[in-house]
Protein backbone atom coordinates (compact mmCIF):
# COMPACT_ATOMS: atom_id res chain seq x y z
CA UNK A 1 0.00 0.00 0.00
CA UNK A 2 1.32 3.34 -0.97
CA UNK A 3 1.68 6.07 1.66
CA UNK A 4 0.92 9.79 1.38
CA UNK A 5 2.52 12.53 3.24
CA UNK A 6 0.70 15.45 4.12
CA UNK A 7 2.79 19.25 5.71
CA UNK A 8 1.19 20.27 8.61
CA UNK A 9 2.06 23.42 10.47
CA UNK A 10 2.38 23.78 14.36
CA UNK A 11 1.40 27.27 15.10
CA UNK A 12 1.87 29.23 18.04
CA UNK A 13 0.61 32.46 19.45
CA UNK A 14 1.71 34.95 22.61
CA UNK A 15 -1.31 35.01 25.06
CA UNK A 16 0.22 37.96 27.06
CA UNK A 17 -1.19 40.70 24.81
CA UNK A 18 -5.36 40.65 25.20
CA UNK A 19 -7.03 40.95 21.80
CA UNK A 20 -10.32 42.20 21.57
CA UNK A 21 -13.13 39.63 20.70
CA UNK A 22 -15.54 39.80 17.95
CA UNK A 23 -18.93 39.73 18.54
CA UNK A 24 -20.93 37.18 17.10
CA UNK A 25 -24.07 38.16 14.65
CA UNK A 26 -27.04 38.58 15.24
CA UNK A 27 -28.72 35.19 15.81
CA UNK A 28 -25.82 33.22 17.36
CA UNK A 29 -24.86 32.50 20.42
CA UNK A 30 -21.99 30.77 22.30
CA UNK A 31 -23.04 27.20 23.85
CA UNK A 32 -20.29 27.05 27.04
CA UNK A 33 -19.10 23.32 27.86
CA UNK A 34 -21.22 20.72 29.22
CA UNK A 35 -20.92 17.25 29.76
CA UNK A 36 -24.21 16.80 28.29
CA UNK A 37 -22.79 18.35 24.94
CA UNK A 38 -19.72 15.60 23.78
CA UNK A 39 -22.26 14.23 21.58
CA UNK A 40 -23.06 17.51 20.19
CA UNK A 41 -19.86 18.51 19.78
CA UNK A 42 -19.11 15.46 18.20
CA UNK A 43 -21.71 15.63 15.42
CA UNK A 44 -20.63 19.35 14.79
CA UNK A 45 -16.96 18.39 14.36
CA UNK A 46 -18.18 15.27 11.47
CA UNK A 47 -20.24 17.84 9.83
CA UNK A 48 -17.58 20.04 9.72
CA UNK A 49 -14.33 18.14 8.48
CA UNK A 50 -16.06 15.32 6.71
CA UNK A 51 -15.86 16.05 3.54
CA UNK A 52 -12.32 18.48 3.86
CA UNK A 53 -9.23 16.98 3.77
CA UNK A 54 -8.57 16.85 7.42
CA UNK A 55 -10.85 13.75 7.26
CA UNK A 56 -7.96 12.59 4.63
CA UNK A 57 -5.29 13.70 7.59
CA UNK A 58 -7.14 11.98 10.44
CA UNK A 59 -9.84 9.39 8.91
CA UNK A 60 -11.87 10.08 12.60
CA UNK A 61 -12.95 13.19 10.96
CA UNK A 62 -14.94 11.33 8.26
CA UNK A 63 -16.61 9.14 10.73
CA UNK A 64 -19.31 9.76 12.57
CA UNK A 65 -18.25 7.29 15.69
CA UNK A 66 -14.61 8.32 15.10
CA UNK A 67 -15.36 11.73 16.40
CA UNK A 68 -17.49 10.73 19.12
CA UNK A 69 -14.36 8.83 20.01
CA UNK A 70 -12.15 11.78 19.47
CA UNK A 71 -14.64 13.68 21.59
CA UNK A 72 -14.40 11.87 24.66
CA UNK A 73 -10.32 11.25 24.28
CA UNK A 74 -9.83 15.02 24.26
CA UNK A 75 -12.44 15.20 27.25
CA UNK A 76 -10.26 12.58 29.17
CA UNK A 77 -7.45 14.14 28.77
CA UNK A 78 -6.01 15.86 31.83
CA UNK A 79 -5.34 18.95 30.65
CA UNK A 80 -9.11 19.63 29.46
CA UNK A 81 -10.19 22.87 29.51
CA UNK A 82 -13.93 23.74 29.62
CA UNK A 83 -13.04 27.50 29.73
CA UNK A 84 -11.83 26.71 26.13
CA UNK A 85 -14.22 24.99 24.54
CA UNK A 86 -17.53 26.28 22.96
CA UNK A 87 -20.38 25.93 20.63
CA UNK A 88 -22.18 27.86 18.20
CA UNK A 89 -25.83 27.44 17.76
CA UNK A 90 -28.30 29.77 16.00
CA UNK A 91 -32.26 28.85 15.84
CA UNK A 92 -33.19 28.38 12.26
CA UNK A 93 -36.21 29.99 10.49
CA UNK A 94 -38.05 27.26 11.94
CA UNK A 95 -37.00 27.68 15.54
CA UNK A 96 -34.85 24.63 15.47
CA UNK A 97 -31.49 25.16 17.23
CA UNK A 98 -28.67 24.37 14.52
CA UNK A 99 -25.14 23.62 15.34
CA UNK A 100 -22.93 25.51 13.81
CA UNK A 101 -19.50 25.28 14.94
CA UNK A 102 -17.16 23.58 17.53
CA UNK A 103 -13.55 24.09 19.41
CA UNK A 104 -12.05 22.46 22.16
CA UNK A 105 -8.71 23.43 24.31
CA UNK A 106 -6.41 21.76 26.40
CA UNK A 107 -3.43 22.26 28.21
CA UNK A 108 -0.55 20.58 26.91
CA UNK A 109 2.46 18.77 28.90
CA UNK A 110 4.55 21.60 28.57
CA UNK A 111 2.19 24.22 29.72
CA UNK A 112 0.51 25.95 26.95
CA UNK A 113 -3.28 26.34 25.61
CA UNK A 114 -3.52 23.74 22.71
CA UNK A 115 -6.61 24.10 20.38
CA UNK A 116 -7.52 20.34 19.23
CA UNK A 117 -10.19 20.98 16.66
CA UNK A 118 -11.94 23.62 15.03
CA UNK A 119 -14.60 23.26 12.75
CA UNK A 120 -17.26 24.97 11.06
CA UNK A 121 -20.41 23.84 9.44
CA UNK A 122 -20.35 24.08 5.62
CA UNK A 123 -23.31 26.68 4.84
CA UNK A 124 -22.12 28.94 7.99
CA UNK A 125 -19.17 29.77 6.83
CA UNK A 126 -17.62 33.32 5.55
CA UNK A 127 -19.42 34.83 8.49
CA UNK A 128 -16.72 34.69 11.58
CA UNK A 129 -17.40 32.29 13.17
CA UNK A 130 -14.23 30.62 13.19
CA UNK A 131 -12.61 33.71 14.15
CA UNK A 132 -15.01 34.03 17.38
CA UNK A 133 -14.56 30.35 18.43
CA UNK A 134 -10.57 30.78 18.43
CA UNK A 135 -11.08 33.99 20.27
CA UNK A 136 -13.17 32.62 22.81
CA UNK A 137 -10.79 29.65 23.47
CA UNK A 138 -8.00 32.11 23.56
CA UNK A 139 -9.40 33.94 26.05
CA UNK A 140 -10.21 30.82 28.24
CA UNK A 141 -6.47 30.13 27.59
CA UNK A 142 -5.71 33.24 29.18
CA UNK A 143 -8.05 33.31 31.87
CA UNK A 144 -6.52 30.15 33.20
CA UNK A 145 -3.22 32.26 33.18
CA UNK A 146 -1.55 30.77 29.92
CA UNK A 147 0.74 32.52 28.30
CA UNK A 148 1.17 30.98 24.64
CA UNK A 149 -0.95 29.10 23.07
CA UNK A 150 -0.61 26.29 19.94
CA UNK A 151 -2.53 24.11 16.85
CA UNK A 152 -1.75 22.74 13.90
CA UNK A 153 -2.74 22.76 10.69
CA UNK A 154 -2.37 21.27 7.49
CA UNK A 155 -0.54 23.38 5.36
CA UNK A 156 -2.75 22.85 2.43
CA UNK A 157 -5.37 24.57 4.46
CA UNK A 158 -4.10 27.79 2.99
CA UNK A 159 -8.04 29.77 4.07
CA UNK A 160 -7.27 28.35 7.75
CA UNK A 161 -3.30 29.33 7.64
CA UNK A 162 -4.71 32.56 7.00
CA UNK A 163 -7.15 33.19 9.51
CA UNK A 164 -4.79 31.71 12.07
CA UNK A 165 -1.97 34.67 11.34
CA UNK A 166 -4.62 37.25 11.67
CA UNK A 167 -5.60 35.95 14.91
CA UNK A 168 -1.46 36.13 15.77
CA UNK A 169 -0.13 32.61 15.60
CA UNK A 170 3.49 32.20 13.67
CA UNK A 171 4.85 29.37 12.02
CA UNK A 172 6.74 27.20 14.93
CA UNK A 173 7.43 24.15 13.16
CA UNK A 174 6.90 21.78 10.33
CA UNK A 175 5.84 18.01 10.56
CA UNK A 176 4.35 15.39 8.49
CA UNK A 177 1.67 13.31 8.64
CA UNK A 178 1.96 9.97 6.99
CA UNK A 179 -1.51 8.52 5.37
CA UNK A 180 -1.67 5.13 3.88
CA UNK A 181 -4.89 5.71 2.34
CA UNK A 182 -4.15 8.20 -0.83
CA UNK A 183 -7.29 6.89 -3.04
CA UNK A 184 -8.89 8.91 -0.55
CA UNK A 185 -7.50 12.05 -1.34
CA UNK A 186 -9.73 11.82 -4.92
CA UNK A 187 -12.65 10.92 -2.57
CA UNK A 188 -12.59 14.27 -0.66
CA UNK A 189 -12.09 16.94 -3.62
CA UNK A 190 -15.41 15.11 -5.51
CA UNK A 191 -17.25 14.58 -2.74
CA UNK A 192 -17.74 11.08 -2.89
CA UNK A 193 -17.99 8.52 0.50
CA UNK A 194 -15.01 8.43 2.18
CA UNK A 195 -12.90 4.75 2.37
CA UNK A 196 -11.17 5.81 6.13
CA UNK A 197 -11.11 3.67 9.23
CA UNK A 198 -12.45 5.58 12.16
CA UNK A 199 -9.70 6.19 14.42
CA UNK A 200 -7.63 9.10 14.65
CA UNK A 201 -3.99 8.09 14.46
Amino acid sequence: MQSTYFKRFRMDADLTAARPSRPLQSGYRFVAWNEALVDIHARTKFRSFSREIDALVFPCLGDLEGCRRLMREIRNKPGFLPAATWLIVRNDPFGELEWCGTIQGVIDRFGMGSIQNIGIVPDQRGLGLGTALIERALAGFRGHGLRRATLEVTADNSRAVRLYQRLGFRKAKTVYKVVDNPLSADAVRTGEPLAAEPACL
